[in-house]
């Protein structure tokens, strides 16, 4: 696709709009710095606007001069002069040595260490060696005079800039590049016709900035990066709002966990003591347990248990309190683990276990839905959908997700709304108020929810098979702290008589994390049952196997097409159903295959198209396995056709042939064939769809037998 030209003054346009918008959205919040930086560009020539705005949006701050060729500036050399003049760029310093290094092509540092004297460069070494090897053995001012230094000029005095930009965009940025990304049609923003202020507060505006830019800096895993950092955290600004603290929680503990891992203990406790968050908080008492002060740590997890800044604080110390100095021998995590309740699951299921549960309750007469957090996220977005995206709380237009529930607010700017849909909640009226939303919204983007995990009738349960009071306490602690809340929900949300309960489902070798376990006990408090459901990997005689046998015009999904589907069903051993249909493929059979399968033209002529049969296959697959002789080629190709209808085809599968190779070793062949003739199978009409699948399900049926009794003597060896 031919991208879009992009007009002259493109940079420069989008650079004064942000400009114009800052300055009427926050001018009560801009300090003299800001406004100086705003009155010096409105100054500048129309080629130094340009060429300042062009360095912004490049990568690094060191440039080479001969690199300026911009069709928008007529006069690089005086625009260049303009920006030196008021301090916007200037010549390099030795803190740009590494910088220009990078700048350099490796022949100009190989050629500048030779004319400097330096021999012992290589030509050999790769040019992070040469960097390297300049940055221990040749000062500064050396590379500069003989690589060729006053070629470059350096970017300066930018914060201004980047504050600006922080306003508008709600993150650091350093480039205009969401501009062009929105008008190259690559990046989208959201339709809101106005938009407010993210920040009302000048200090809490430079806090956040502050710790923000400080936690962007943290992704250089550099020692200097972060011991500067110590410095910018302890000595940094006061947090106004919680969310200019949660920044600087985040900056402290990312940073104390970096010296953590250097072993210096002293300066991690240091950063965490500062941090005030959660996670500071927890690590603080792991070192200072860990450093043999248990008097201090006990202090510290009751101050945690009295008054706990989230629910995942809480359990934290209660767990860890319970069993360092409550005599509790294993944690809250492993005794929920523990407690649940055992689900057998055929092994077949060992990569996707959340299916494979949903299987076996759907055998026990429940309904199923994959809810996990979508259910959770898609029921508050609906909700809410006129708080969060109709009143203003977006602040430009690549806002996504409202500030309101990033700093916290959003429960007490919307105290009396979130009250009056809380009491729709508990009175099982809020449906309505769902399906409005629905109606008007569909389809819309938002940053707390996709439209395509919205699931109407999963709703529908949630709200009606659960206690509503129960409901709106859950619904209300994400109001109160969305961020926190927004995931660690169970997997799995079951109905049966119209009572609804969730399912964590654990594995053998999972772990429970720290916000699934708040959640589930959550979940629990309210009054809505929540469990988790470990899996017992086995043979499960109930579970269906469709064994399916297909014949086509040639051996490629994605240019031939399937002629014949055959599929025998088997539970417990036995055969309980069977499907078959021959296929109009929309295009000639190839003579070998006539040949090879005795399907022609004319018998296919007549008969349905795929699309025809897709939905009475995928009925037929119900909860089935995928079972085939060199499985992969039958799953392909129908996979392919379901493709093609713009479906999604996935089930687990089974090869007959890698099974028969693993539980009967020892044939020449286990081609189909060869192994019914091995295992005296009548293979009568071979190469034909149905009776091809009738003999691989007797394949099936051999391995099945070898599964199950391995997975008795298992279980008796455990037991006796």
């Amino acid at each position: 696709m031919k991208m879009p030209v992009l007009p002259v003054y493109y940079y420069l346009d989008h650079f004064t709009e942000m400009l114009s918008f800052v300055g009427e959205t926050y001018g009560s919040i801009l300090t003299e710095e800001h406004r100086a930086f705003v009155a010096r560009f409105n100054g500048f020539t129309k080629d130094a606007q340009c060429l300042l705005i062009r360095m912004i949006n490049r990568r690094g701050v060191i440039f080479n001069r001969g690199h300026f060729r911009y069709e928008e500036i007529a006069d690089v050399a005086r625009a260049l002069a303009e920006l030196e003049a008021c301090g916007h760029a200037r010549a390099l310093r030795e803190a740009d040595y590494s910088q220009l290094l990078g700048c350099l092509r490796k022949v100009e540092l190989l050629q500048g260490a030779k004319a400097a004297g330096f021999s012992d460069a290589r030509t050999s070494w790769s040019k992070p060696k040469l960097v390297e090897f300049f940055l221990t053995n040749v000062p500064f001012a050396t590379a500069f005079s003989h690589c060729g230094g006053e070629r470059f000029v350096a970017l300066d005095d930018t914060k201004p800039v980047e504050f600006l930009l922080y306003l508008y965009f709600g993150k650091t940025e350093d480039d205009l590049k969401n501009f062009a990304l929105r008008d190259l049609g690559i990046l989208r923003t959201n339709k809101a016709s106005s938009f407010s202020a993210r920040f009302t507060d000048g200090d809490e505006a430079r806090a956040c900035f502050h710790y923000n830019r400080l936690l962007d800096g943290l992704a250089t895993k550099s020692v200097e990066v972060h011991r500067d950092a110590i410095g910018a955290i302890l000595g940094g600004p006061a947090c106004p709002s919680e969310y200019a603290a949660d920044l600087r929680g985040r900056a402290a503990c990312q940073v104390g966990q970096f010296f953590e891992k250097l072993g210096e203990a002293d300066v991690a406790r240091q950063l965490f003591r500062a941090g005030l968050s959660g996670d500071c908080r927890e690590r603080l008492v792991r070192l200072t347990y860990g450093a043999g002060d248990k008097a201090e740590a006990e202090e510290l997890l009751r101050q945690m248990i009295d008054d706990p800044a989230t629910d995942e604080e809480f359990t934290f110390a209660s767990d860890f309190y319970a069993r360092k100095f409550g005599g509790r021998r294993t944690s809250a995590c492993t005794e929920l683990l523990r407690a649940g309740s055992t689900i057998t699951v055929d092994d077949t299921h060992r990569r996707n276990p959340e299916a494979g549960v949903a299987a076996v309750m759907r055998r026990r007469g429940f309904r199923v839905f994959f809810a996990e957090n979508t259910l959770w996220q898609s029921l508050f977005g609906l909700l809410f959908w006129d708080e969060l995206f109709e009143s203003g709380q977006l602040h430009s237009g690549f806002d996504w997700v409202p500030h309101c529930l990033k700093n916290r607010s959003f429960s007490r700017q919307f105290a009396d709304q979130i009250e009056a849909k809380l009491a729709a909640v508990r009175s099982n009226d809020a449906l309505n108020l769902l399906l409005k939303t629905v109606a008007a919204r569909w389809g819309r983007p938002n940053g707390v929810f996709a439209w395509d995990h919205v699931d109407i009738e999963a709703l529908r349960l949630a709200l009606t098979g659960t206690s509503g009071d129960g409901l709106a306490a859950i619904i209300r602690a994400m109001c109160d702290d969305f961020r926190a809340m927004r995931d660690g929900f169970p997997d799995l949300m079951v109905a049966k008589d119209g009572r609804v309960s969730f399912i964590e489902v654990k594995a053998e070798g999972d772990v429970i994390r720290r916000n699934q376990l708040t959640r589930l006990r959550q979940l629990g408090n309210a009054g809505i049952s929540a469990e988790i459901g470990r899996v017992d990997y086995r043979f499960d005689p109930e579970q269906d196997y469709v064994v399916v046998d297909i014949e086509t015009t040639g051996g490629w999904a994605s240019s031939d097409r399937i002629t014949e589907i055959g599929a025998v069903k088997i539970r417990n051993h036995q055969v309980v159903g069977e499907w078959h249909s021959l296929l109009n493929p929309q295009k000639s059979i190839p003579a070998r295959i006539v040949q090879l399968t005795g399907i022609t033209n004319e018998m296919v002529r007549g008969a349905p198209l795929f699309a025809e049969v897709a939905d009475s296959f995928m009925d037929f697959m119900g909860d089935g396995i995928f079972a085939a002789h060199n499985v992969n080629f039958d799953y392909g190709f129908i996979g392919r056709e379901f493709e093609r209808l713009d479906r999604r085809f996935r089930f687990p599968k089974v090869c007959t042939c890698a099974g028969m190779r693993r539980r009967f070793p020892g044939h020449k062949s286990y081609s189909l064939g060869n192994l019914c003739i091995a295992f005296d199978i009548d293979t009568k009409d071979h190469h034909r769809a149905l009776s091809d699948a009738r003999a691989a399900a007797r394949l099936l049926n051999l391995m099945n037998a070898k599964r199950e009794e391995a997975g008795l003597e298992a279980v008796s060896s455990v037991t006796a």
